[in-house]
């Protein structure tokens, strides 16, 4: 009498996981770390102002009469706001079956597209994109981080990011008033940073008949004016690292994220996850950028 044996068995189940798995990035360090507010037009817009120069001649005669100099004014500035968008179309069919991994494929779908959208996001504020009206046939388009840090620029002069370089730009947005409280950089440039010695040395206790042991992971930077939070960002370019006050930075939503279920023109569903925003930058030049300026 033979064995049967599973090469020929029929009506073996399918062994099929109910786990999906994704190893996208999703994390959005920058949108996640600053301030969020509400835009109330296409065109948003704020003040800006400073202090004005140390004036080191201000001695005065006893009894003069008080003579007023000539103020500054505010200056206004502003963002258009930009509308980013993703579709997500599912027969009704598909929703119908039995499917591994997720209740239906609509909602399977439309939790993609909301990682998706901020993704886009994401690399679009991190950008070097300049701020456009649009018209009726053009979108649009917001002016990206890259396009507002423009007082405090250090010359990477095409290589590879240092020290020097580093300590040169949190001098500049300190010397400006700012107070840099985050290093924001692209994942190779992280490792970079790690290797400067002016990295923390993070530690954890250990048992009192061991040593003290470094942990390899170094995220905080010790400048000579405070310390900055070392942060990679996946969507961040190689070309830039930023030294930034966060404090100074928004996310300005005219409309924020909205899921809308669209007319039915068939045997479909379809919806539309969109959102329409902006970057706010309340002072620029409290930050600092390390980019390639030829």
């Amino acid at each position: 009498m033979s064995t049967m044996l599973t090469y020929d068995t029929v009506g073996i189940r399918e062994s099929l996981s109910d786990a999906i798995y994704n190893i996208s990035p999703t994390t959005t360090p920058f949108m996640s770390t600053i301030g969020k507010t509400k835009a109330k037009n296409t065109y948003t817009e704020w003040q800006t102002d400073s202090l004005a120069d140390v004036d080191l001649t201000n001695a005065q005669v006893e009894g003069a009469d008080a003579v007023a100099p000539a103020l500054e004014t505010t200056e206004r500035v502003g963002n258009y706001t930009q509308i980013s968008d993703k579709v997500v179309q599912v027969s009704t069919t598909d929703d119908a079956v039995d499917t591994a991994g997720r209740s239906t494929e609509t909602a399977y779908q439309l939790s993609k597209a909301s990682a998706e959208l901020k993704r886009d996001m994401e690399s679009i504020l991190l950008s070097d994109q300049e701020k456009n009206p649009g018209a009726t046939a053009t979108p649009r388009k917001l002016g990206a981080l890259g396009s507002w840090v423009t007082t405090n620029q250090v010359d990477t002069a095409g290589g590879a990011l240092t020290e020097d370089m580093l300590k040169s730009a949190v001098l500049k947005a300190y010397t400006a008033g700012g107070e840099p409280s985050m290093l924001l950089v692209s994942p190779a440039n992280k490792q970079v940073v790690s290797t400067f010695s002016g990295i923390a040395q993070q530690r954890y206790e250990a048992p009192k008949s061991s040593a003290t042991t470094i942990i390899g992971a170094a995220d905080v930077y010790l400048s000579d004016f405070g310390t900055l939070s070392v942060v990679p960002d996946r969507f961040l370019s190689d070309e830039a690292s930023y030294v930034l006050d966060p404090s100074m930075f928004a996310v300005s939503y005219l409309r924020p994220f909205k899921q809308t279920k669209l007319a039915k023109t068939g045997d479909s569903d379809k919806y539309m996850l969109n959102v329409e925003y902006t970057l706010q930058s309340n002072q620029e030049a409290a930050s600092a950028v390390m980019r390639d300026l030829t």
